[in-house]
């Protein structure tokens, strides 16, 4: 990034530019300084120097550093979130904070970022009005989320400049409650913004998952078999139907055990036999993303295996539940937070179309499956 110097007053200029260890003693002064709870740790801010998926900037007036921002790009994903801003007591009010802003906005669009996020204190008038002047929308809050016990409010800018327009649906957020239940969230949150009076609940979360576990999967707990989410579905009233490309027992690739592997296959067979008396439709195909925008344009809800390796390496196979489609993205409800995220950051997120085709091709087989509900 090329350093940027702008005029805040006839006197001064500000200098943006990223921020290196060597100024890691004073952007630990900044914060001491800044917040009295809520702080980041010097270990934390020396971390934030070096990773890849951080955006860490700091604004100079006359050679001294007096205010940072940071940024963090959520990976595999067109969603960045404002990590924390800050800028010294007596630099305050000569639009620092504002320049800062604009660049991380940039910073963030040219790491392949659509929209920005944040949260602010309900009582934090001042920055308040800070980001409506710049753009950004109220689209929620949280409760008692400060030390202090305020609340925050969740905030939203579009970044990067696309249309708008396709297709979105009204789909509440739940956070799986275990590591291997994603499948029954992804369930719950579309059979809720069908019918309101379906509540997602810890109890029926897991009863979901026993009824729809492959049993095994690559390490630990079984996930869930797609075929078993529709009957799921089904049983609760619901019609569902399944699209896989491919007709053999699924997962088996991550399994080595053939203990292992004959008990998916009787379990995968089982679900086959179910689908057949219980009338939910498996269609033995690839489906499109034009698939999947007529789909959603017919009124149902779309739940699409994914998998992980674009998001945190880890190559798991990953239920989220589709939300919307515009020209440039499809965003989806992820029910996993994972460590330093905020639910934020976890609904209606944005992945870039090819980045989703490639997401929703799973293991060395590419596996394709997604599920409607209706």
């Amino acid at each position: 990034m090329t350093n940027l110097a702008v005029a805040i007053t006839p006197h001064r200029e500000v200098l943006v530019r990223r921020a290196t260890n060597k100024d890691l003693n004073v952007l630990n002064n900044i914060e001491a300084q800044c917040f009295a709870t809520d702080r980041l740790s010097k270990r934390s801010i020396k971390r934030w120097l070096t990773v890849k998926h951080g955006i860490l900037l700091v604004a100079e007036q006359q050679g001294q550093v007096v205010a940072y921002g940071l940024v963090w790009c959520l990976k595999g994903t067109r969603l960045a979130r404002l990590y924390s801003l800050a800028v010294l007591p007596e630099a305050r009010g000569t639009g620092i904070a504002e320049q800062l802003l604009k660049q991380l906005e940039q910073e963030a669009q040219h790491a392949g970022r659509a929209y920005l996020r944040l949260e602010v204190s309900a009582n934090n008038h001042k920055a308040i009005r800070l980001y409506q002047r710049l753009g950004y929308k109220t689209f929620g809050a949280y409760h008692d989320y400060y030390g202090d016990g305020s609340e925050a409010l969740r905030m939203q800018k579009q970044i990067a400049r696309f249309a708008g327009d396709g297709i979105s649906q009204q789909v509440p957020w739940y956070m799986q409650t275990t590591e291997f239940t994603c499948g029954p969230a992804a369930l719950m949150m579309a059979m809720a913004s069908i019918n309101e009076q379906c509540e997602p609940t810890q109890l029926e979360e897991l009863a979901i998952w026993r009824e729809a576990t492959t049993i095994f999967m690559t390490s630990g707990h079984g996930g869930c078999h797609p075929i078993g989410l529709a009957l799921s579905a089904q049983y609760r009233g619901f019609s569902a139907d399944v699209y896989i490309n491919k007709r053999e027992a699924l997962f088996l690739e991550g399994v080595r055990s053939d203990k292992k592997k004959r008990i998916m296959e009787l379990v995968h067979n089982d679900f086959v036999n179910q689908a057949q008396v219980s009338g939910v439709d498996i269609h033995y195909q690839d489906v499109k993303q034009q698939d999947v925008e007529q789909l959603l344009q017919a009124g149902k809800r779309v739940l699409v295996l994914i998998s992980t390796y674009r998001l945190d390496g880890k190559k798991a196979p990953h239920w989220v539940c589709i939300t919307a489609m515009d020209t440039h993205c499809i965003y989806v409800h992820d029910p996993e937070l994972a460590t330093h995220q905020a639910a934020i950051d976890c609904q209606h997120v944005p992945i870039a179309r090819a980045d989703f085709d490639k997401m929703s091709s799973f293991g060395a087989a590419r596996l394709r499956s997604l599920i409607t509900i209706e």
